[in-house]
This record gives C-alpha cells, sequence and structure tokens, in this order.
C-alpha cells in the first residue's frame, strides 16, 4: 500500500509507536511482522496495521454504537477506550470487565453487545471468553507477542503503549463515523488526538 494511502502520515505512526513488537513472537503474529531490530525487538508492517484498522472499522460500522463494547484490563488503553466509546457511543469497561455480564441475564447488569473490541486478548481473556459463548465476533488488538485464539479479525499494533493507543483509537473513531456518513471527510472530524492519550 502506498504511503499516501495511510489513514495518517507513516510519520505519525512511526511517532506513536504503533509498530513496535515484543522482543517474542507468536507463530500466529508471524505475517504481520516487518522484521526484527538488532536490539531483538520485532517491527510491525505499517500497511498491515493500517490494512487492519481501515477493515475494523469497516466492521465496527456494521453495528449499532449500543451494539459494540470494549474492553481494556490494562491501565494504558483506559483513556483511549473511554475518548473511543465517547465519540461513538458504544459501551466500554477501562478496568476489570464484570464476569458474566454478557452470558448471564439475571444478572443486574447484565447487558447484550453484537461485537466485542479487546484492547489485549490475554489480560481481556473473560471478555474474549464471554463473547464465545454467546457467539459475538471479537475483534482484538494483538502485538507480536499475544495468541489469536477466538479473535475473528486481528489488528497488530503496540497494544501497551498510551500513545499508539491513542493514535489507533483516535484513527478509528473517525474512521467510523466516516463509514457511518456521521462524516465525509477527515477535515470534519474535530477530537483532539490529546483526549485520546496522555502522551502527545
Amino acid at each position: 500500500m502506498a504511503e499516501e494511502n495511510f489513514l495518517v502520515p507513516s510519520n505519525t505512526y512511526l511517532k506513536s509507536g504503533i509498530h513496535i513488537g515484543t522482543k517474542f513472537r507468536t507463530n500466529y503474529m508471524e505475517k504481520f511482522i516487518y522484521k526484527t531490530r538488532p536490539d531483538g525487538l520485532t517491527v510491525l508492517n505499517l500497511s498491515k496495521i493500517d490494512e487492519r484498522i481501515r477493515a475494523a472499522a469497516k466492521l465496527l460500522s456494521q453495528y449499532n454504537p449500543e451494539d459494540i463494547m470494549v474492553a481494556s484490563r490494562r491501565e494504558n488503553g483506559w483513556k483511549s477506550v473511554k475518548a473511543f466509546a465517547k465519540v461513538i457511543g458504544c459501551k466500554f469497561f477501562a478496568g476489570r470487565y464484570p464476569p458474566g455480564i454478557l452470558t448471564n441475564s439475571a444478572l443486574e447488569n447484565f447487558i447484550e453487545v453484537k461485537l466485542i473490541l479487546v484492547v489485549d486478548a490475554w489480560p481481556d481473556r473473560n471478555a474474549v471468553l464471554d463473547a464465545l459463548i454467546v457467539g459475538v465476533p471479537v475483534i482484538g488488538l494483538c502485538d507480536t507477542n499475544n495468541q489469536s485464539n477466538n479473535i475473528d479479525l486481528v489488528v497488530p499494533c503496540n497494544n501497551k503503549g498510551k500513545k499508539s493507543l491513542g493514535l489507533l483509537f483516535w484513527i478509528l473513531a473517525r474512521e467510523f463515523l466516516k463509514e457511518k456518513k456521521i462524516i465525509s471527510k477527515d477535515e470534519e472530524y474535530k477530537e483532539k488526538f490529546e483526549d485520546f492519550s496522555d502522551e502527545v
């Protein structure tokens, strides 16, 4: 994919560290890896990141916002997830995911959703397992060390950095609004990146 077709300039991606993986790599994530640096860190392919963010936005836009749930157990994703949920109007859990909230209709806080997005499939595994039980598709942000079990759409990225998560959710919210025809071009998107990340 030519750089001029990226959702944001490649430099913006690079500055956020969205492409920096870990020193570990799973077999599944191998196809998203561009190279391994001399210090042992793996680097994700920017074109594949961009491609999968587009795919995630398209998939999300097929659902009503109230039928979408985003979960982030890890604190680095809380601000991004809250900002994303506010912009598009979906449900979210920043912090502990209440077990059984999707599967036990007797619970007072029981909710029904049709699509789940998790920031990291391992810490957010309870949400992933609940989605599996109720038959709801899962979009998962995956770093080089993630397994992709039970994830329907993998979005490769650095899912641990505040800046990379901020950028990813900022783009995802914009693309969702465009897919939904709420805005027609990037210039109409008024959300600030600072609202999605502490690190600008």
